[in-house]
């Protein structure tokens, strides 16, 4: 049981590693419009194609704003996984072990 424990705790890990990159990725998207990017840079194109997924379909979702609140949106639903379900499974995990 020890060895699902475990995969439990890894699985929890990187779930967490993932939501905190995904977390700096759209902060710095939502820093960066602030300065009018230049849409051809390659690292601005990275953020954009590595973020819309995310942003988009809660814009499709929100009234007509003239303030864009979706990485706000994403960002406290990303504080909610981390602090609930990735707090959660390691308690699990280490339960199990």
């Amino acid at each position: 049981m020890f060895v699902f424990g475990n995969f439990i705790v890894t699985m929890a890990r990187l779930l967490d590693i993932l939501l905190l990159a995904m977390f700096w990725l759209i902060l710095i998207r939502a820093l960066i419009s602030w300065v009018n990017p230049d849409p051809f840079n390659a690292i601005v194109q990275f953020l954009y194609r590595a973020t819309d997924p995310l942003l988009e379909p809660i814009r499709r979702r929100l009234p007509l704003m003239p303030l864009d609140i979706s990485p706000m949106i994403v960002i406290l639903g990303i504080w909610f996984l981390r602090n609930f379900l990735i707090a959660s499974l390691l308690e699990i995990g280490y339960r199990m072990q």
